[in-house]
């Protein structure tokens, strides 16, 4: 059987199916001779009979129906792996491999979607991650994209900044500290605060944004989700440093509001990161070129950011 064809076999399912050498010729456009010189050859290679005539019909020897079950499972893997190559021909089709960290998740769906709309076909898998979790996904390349604020600064990664990405001070509506105005940091370091996890993204921005002060912040509790943070904040356990994006519902609902500090907001930048080698699929391509071209446009509509309120 070692040298059988994949045309041999599918000329020979169908007669097997149809049970009729016309009627397969007719489905393969091909001529009755032809398809009685692929079976025959498929015999030899078998080294077996195939079929049986009695009178004007046909049927599948022992051999016959053995080697139908198996060219039925041979057809289909040949199939799936031409499903799984288009991927990589063309944008439709492809299937967009991104990870996110846990700010995104609150735009980044509704960016997929338009992504999709305007690409028919294309196949989305979106995971969510703290920063070093997404970076390890890129390193392991598990995922083809990865959107951050604070890209890896080795060599290994390209990153490209495609929107910004505002931090800000939020409280309670009833604290006192909301509706101040420019509020200096010796202020600000006398109130307790609810943070991230060290290592997140957000946690790495907060120590950007205040600096020598860090190490002078008072730290009420350190929570690993972000909505667990905004409840925490609403029930008055302390203020909080959260990206804009995060709180947009919050601000709109005023059960949160801004705490207008001097610096503040910090403006820093979302970014999309892939290893420097990879060689993106077609869809990743565009996904990150749609990214730079309508990315901050889509996420200004989606969680706007207003830092009057």
């Amino acid at each position: 059987m070692k040298n059988a064809t994949l045309r041999q076999l599918k000329v020979f399912e169908a007669v097997a199916r149809l049970l009729s050498y016309s009627r397969a010729a007719e489905e393969l456009f091909l001529s009755q001779p032809a398809v009685s010189l692929q079976v025959g050859k498929l015999e030899e290679h078998a080294g077996n009979a195939l079929f049986e005539q009695f009178g004007k019909k046909i049927y599948l020897t022992p051999a016959g129906t053995e080697l139908l079950r198996i060219s039925r499972v041979i057809i289909q893997q040949f199939e799936a792996a031409e499903n799984a190559m288009t991927q990589f021909k063309g944008v439709s089709g492809g299937r967009l491999n991104v990870g996110v960290i846990s700010a995104g998740d609150y735009f980044f769906p509704r960016l997929l979607v338009e992504f999709a709309g305007r690409h028919s076909g294309v196949v989305l898998n979106f995971t969510i991650h703290n920063r070093e979790g997404l970076l390890a996904q890129i390193a392991d390349n598990l995922t083809d994209l990865g959107i951050m604020v604070r890209p890896p600064a080795d060599a290994d990664a390209e990153s490209q900044p495609f929107a910004p990405h505002p931090y800000v001070i939020v409280a309670a509506p009833n604290h006192p500290l909301v509706g101040r105005k420019k509020v200096g940091m010796a202020t600000l370091m006398r109130e307790s605060f609810v943070v991230r996890e060290k290592g997140s993204d957000t946690w790495k921005s907060m120590e950007e944004g205040f600096g020598e002060h860090m190490g002078d912040i008072r730290i009420a509790m350190e929570i690993r989700s972000t909505e667990t943070i905004k409840q925490a904040v609403i029930a008055g356990m302390g203020i909080s440093f959260l990206s804009a994006h995060t709180i947009s519902q919050e601000l709109k609902a005023k059960s949160l509001c801004l705490v207008h500090v001097r610096g503040f907001p910090l403006m820093l930048n979302w970014y999309v990161v892939h290893r420097r080698n990879k060689r993106l699929p077609p869809v990743a391509q565009a996904f990150k070129d749609f990214l730079i071209s309508d990315g901050a446009a889509l996420i200004g509509q989606i969680v706007p950011f207003d830092p009057s309120l």
